[in-house]
């Protein structure tokens, strides 16, 4: 296969890419986040760890660069997307920092900011931002985690003392795995039922004082630690308890529902669980962040292999006495470049969420508009997958760069077990990844519903209509770029050439419209079932949901690289992209191809063809994937693994080895010749 590829693409044309609209916060990142106490440490102890993270996070407060989420008013930028890729770029240098930044400016300040209403903000906003007044997150619970609007911790009003007692039921309604509680924290904003004039009214916010200025547990709270965790020692998690604690009244965030003197409770929300959706809601970005976070250490990882690959050197082919790069091996390509492919991909859809989350954030919360209901729907769902997404992503993929870097990868110093250990808790906190890709399948249920006529026989059991969230999922914002690729698929499907950007695009349609069908089907059928009972009406078919899910999240990811792609400017870069691109779409139809064979969508000769042609793509971005890298553009002061430390040539055989590929333009490679010693070992 010769390669249409430019011979070589400037990196920084595809740093301008992935960087986006927020390409000021990243530029300031890399020039100025550079103080090497930011840096993981390896070996340090969890107190020495939690330590220099604290001091950190002061520092950080000092640099001002923690503010772009707040009101103008307060010194902030009112940045909403700034504030999620500052995190993204903080990710990059340590995950412990961005997790204790991302509680104290993100989960707390944002609570505070977006539940609060004016008095908090001046009260409390100014000790915030400048980590004056550390503080903590307190939701999830030891009993319920995912299921937020069944939290056991309740506030009840009392109208005589004006004042709500906050209290702890049991020990699985203890908050749980709270950032910042264990060491730091003074304040919490903690999640509990509200009861007043004998009546629930849901789960609601309030600022309560957990720390007096000595640092001791205020009268009736109790401080746990969470102790040694798997990886992010850094981060100080622990338990908070509350015995009838004592809490003002105006310590309520009652942006959403107020309590009057007397007790009687007021609301612009009057549904009860549109109001939960519309608070939580508001909270979106900490989800959005986690997932960029995830693709930051993504990227590092891949970075680190793939540089590695390029000078790593294994076994001798037949009649050479030079040893072959690990990089030149086909089994290698397969490893690292459909995830870089997949990384990109992410990114572009990344991007394109972010700057939905912050104009949708910006018209509300600044602007005064009202909220759009099917809008913000549509940005939690998204949110949701693409976090999903994301994090199994950077799970999988951290996995497979330290077993691409063998013996080197286990070691420490080499920074992959760090980044392993840091993002394994990624894929269950804010939001458990499968709990999450059911938020996404339901959207999309309610969507087929309200677009195909009533779900007939649901309403019987009432189940499912409260377990779906009333939104329609709109199609993605380069609809019409998409459609117009669908529309111009020649021929028939089994003759269209698989770098038919139409025919990949109309692939995974296909399959996210049939699995989407089928499950309505199953459900149907279910709910007109004598005897079946309504919990198993939809448990029985949750692994079709999952997968309408996923199938879901697949399209949209294609799509938002497709867009990227017709964006990119440079003829070169967007050449490179548009390879990229392929092999995105075709891995991901070949990692399903025994659906698409099932469902007739492929033949058995055409999914042979599949598998060639991943093949071709791989030995034609091979020269180039020292450039993919280079264009996540992450300094190399940040990178912290001795692995990439330069040893005499070290740079300069890299850049013969990529251009001696390009030259070739495409020839056989090593990797092509199947001997057996094509899988190099792990030492």
């Amino acid at each position: 296969m010769t390669s249409t590829l430019p011979p070589a693409v400037d990196p920084a044309r595809l740093q301008e890419a992935l960087d986006g609209r927020w390409a000021h916060v990243r530029r300031d990142a890399r020039e100025n986040l550079h103080d090497p106490e930011m840096l993981p440490v390896y070996g340090e102890s969890m107190a020495e760890a939690r330590d220099r993270v604290t001091r950190m996070t002061a520092k950080l407060a000092e640099s001002g660069r923690v503010t772009l989420g707040f009101p103008k008013e307060f010194g902030g930028e009112a940045d909403a997307g700034g504030s999620v890729t500052s995190i993204e770029m903080l990710a990059f240098v340590d995950l412990s920092l961005m997790v204790k930044a991302g509680v104290q400016w993100g989960l707390f300040g944002g609570a505070v900011q977006l539940l609060g209403t004016r008095r908090h903000h001046e009260a409390y906003l100014p000790g915030i931002m400048s980590f004056d007044l550390p503080g903590c997150f307190a939701m999830t619970e030891t009993g319920h985690g995912s299921d937020v609007q069944q939290l056991r911790t309740t506030c009840t009003y009392d109208p005589a003392t004006q004042t709500f007692d906050l209290h702890t039921p049991h020990e699985a309604a203890r908050k749980d795995y709270i950032g910042n509680a264990a060491k730091d924290g003074r304040m919490a904003v903690v999640f509990a039922q509200l009861v007043t004039q004998g009546k629930n009214h849901g789960v609601h916010a309030w600022l309560v004082p957990i720390r007096d200025e000595d640092g001791e547990p205020m009268p009736g709270v109790t401080i746990g630690d969470d102790g040694p965790k798997a990886g992010l020692l850094g981060v100080d998690n622990g338990r908070l308890a509350f015995d009838h604690v004592s809490v003002p009244r105006d310590m309520l965030l009652d942006r959403y529902g107020q309590v009057a003197e007397d007790g009687t409770y007021t609301s612009s929300i009057e549904n009860e669980t549109r109001r939960f959706f519309t608070m939580l809601g508001t909270l979106v970005r900490g989800r959005v962040s986690v997932g960029g976070s995830a693709a930051s250490a993504t990227k590092l990882a891949l970075d680190i292999a793939v540089r590695y690959g390029n000078t790593r050197r294994q076994f001798a082919a037949p009649g050479e006495e030079r040893e072959i790069v690990i990089n030149d091996y086909l089994v290698h390509q397969r490893k690292l470049l459909p995830a870089l492919a997949k990384t990109y991909a992410l990114a572009f859809a990344q991007s394109e969420l972010v700057s939905t989350m912050h104009d949708i954030q910006t018209a509300v919360h600044e602007h005064g508009e009202e909220i759009d209901e099917t809008a913000q729907r549509e940005l939690e769902s998204r949110a949701a997958g693409l976090k999903a997404a994301q994090t199994w992503h950077a799970t999988s993929t951290i996995q497979m760069c330290r077993e691409a870097c063998g013996g080197a990868g286990y070691l420490q110093e080499n920074r992959l077990p760090h980044l392993k250990a840091d993002t394994d808790v990624f894929t269950t906190f804010e939001g458990d990844n499968t709990v999450l890709l059911q938020l996404v399948a339901k959207g999309l249920l309610t969507g087929y519903r309200d677009a195909f006529g009533s779900l007939d026989g649901w309403g019987r059991v009432g189940f499912v209509a409260d377990m779906v969230r009333e939104t329609v999922l709109e199609r993605t914002a380069a609809r019409a770029l998409i459609q117009r690729l669908v529309d111009a698929v020649p021929g028939r499907d089994d003759e269209v050439p698989m770098l038919d950007r139409g025919w990949q695009l109309k692939m995974l349609e296909f399959r996210e419209k049939h699995t989407l069908e089928g499950a309505i089907r199953r459900l149907r059928n279910n709910s007109t079932r004598e005897g079946m009972a309504p919990f198993d009406v939809f448990n029985d078919v949750q692994d079709h949901v999952l997968k309408t899910a996923r199938t879901h999240i697949d399209r949209i990811v294609l799509e938002a690289f497709v867009d990227a792609v017709d964006r990119t400017a440079d003829p070169a870069a967007k050449a490179l992209l548009d390879t990229v691109c392929d092999l995105y779409a075709l891995t991901t139809i070949e990692e399903d191809k025994g659906w698409f064979l099932e469902h007739g969508q492929l033949t058995p000769s055409r999914a042979k063809t599949l598998t060639s042609t991943v093949n071709g793509l791989l030995k034609e971005l091979r020269p180039h994937m020292t450039t993919l890298v280079e264009g996540f553009a992450i300094p190399a002061g940040w990178k912290a693994a001795a692995i990439l430390d330069e040893e005499p040539g070290r740079q300069e055989a890299m850049a013969a080895r990529d251009a001696e590929l390009r030259a070739e333009n495409g020839a056989r490679t090593p990797a092509g010749t199947a001997t057996a010693v094509d899988v190099p070992p792990g030492q």
